[in-house]
C-alpha cells in the first residue's frame, strides 16, 4: 500500500485554510499533517512533523513566506512546496522559481488546480524514489519549468508538451478567445487533463491569463483567455 502524501497549509487566513482543507480531503492518498498560521508555527510544524509537502503563502502575519523558504533551503530542510499567493509580481514569480518551488499557484485556488499539482507532485516523487543512478533525460523528466527568460516565457516547452499540440491550442485560444480545460479537450481532441496542462503551461509563459468563474455552488471553475 502506499503512503500517502503528507502535506502542511501555511496561511494566514481562516477562509483559504479552510478551503484548502477541504480540497486536500477530496484528493486521494493525501493526509493533512497540520496547519500554520504564521512564519514560527510553520517552523515548529516543519521540525515536528516533518511534509514531504507544503501549500505556503507569500504574506504571513510576522513574515514573508519566500524568506521562510529560504531558512528551510539553507537548513536543508527536505520539503517541497507549492506556492498559493495572490502575489502577481513577476519579482516575486522570478524569487519563488529560484528558491525551488514545485508550483506556483495565484488566488483564487480552483480545485482541479490543486489537484493537478498534488498529483505531477506525487508522481515526481514516485519517479525520483526509484532512482538510483540517473541519465540525463530522467534529468529532464524530473525537473519543474524553471527555465525563465526575462520575459517570463520558457525557452523550450518542457517535457509532456508537444510543440505541434501546443499550436493548435494557440489557435484555438486566439480563435475562441474564453473557454475551460473540457472545452479545448472537445475543440484539440485530448482529454480535459491534457487540454489543461497545455493551459497551465500558456498561463506560466504569460500568454494566456487563467479566471475563476463561479458556476454551481461550491465548484469554482477556471476559464482562460488571452491577455
Amino acid at each position: 500500500m502506499v503512503e500517502p502524501l503528507r502535506i502542511a497549509i501555511v496561511e494566514d487566513d481562516p477562509q483559504n485554510v479552510e478551503i484548502q482543507r477541504r480540497f486536500l480531503q477530496r484528493i486521494a492518498n493525501t493526509e493533512l499533517c497540520g496547519i500554520a498560521h504564521s512564519v514560527q508555527e510553520a517552523q515548529d510544524l516543519i521540525d515536528v512533523f516533518a511534509p514531504q509537502l507544503v501549500l505556503l503563502d507569500v504574506h504571513l502575519p510576522d513574515g514573508n513566506g519566500l524568506e521562510l523558504l529560504r531558512q528551510w533551503r539553507m537548513a536543508n530542510q527536505q520539503v517541497d512546496v507549492i506556492l498559493i499567493t495572490a502575489a502577481k509580481e513577476v519579482e516575486t514569480l522570478r524569487t519563488a522559481l529560484h528558491a525551488g518551488v514545485f508550483e506556483y499557484i495565484l488566488k483564487p485556488l480552483a480545485f482541479d488546480r490543486l489537484e493537478d499539482a498534488i498529483h505531477r507532485y506525487s508522481k515526481h516523487l514516485a519517479r525520483l524514489n526509484q532512482l538510483q543512478l540517473i541519465q540525463q533525460d530522467q534529468v529532464d523528466a524530473l525537473m519543474p519549468i524553471n527555465d525563465v527568460s526575462g520575459q517570463g516565457k520558457s525557452l523550450r516547452p518542457p517535457k509532456g508538451i508537444d510543440a505541434l499540440t501546443l499550436d493548435k491550442v494557440r489557435d484555438r485560444i486566439q480563435r475562441i478567445k474564453h473557454l475551460n480545460a473540457e472545452e479545448l479537450g472537445v475543440e484539440i481532441g485530448a482529454s480535459r487533463t491534457t487540454a489543461r496542462r497545455y493551459l497551465e503551461y500558456l498561463v506560466s509563459t504569460q500568454e494566456i491569463v487563467a479566471e475563476v468563474s463561479y458556476g454551481q455552488v461550491g465548484r469554482p471553475e477556471r476559464r482562460y483567455r488571452c491577455c
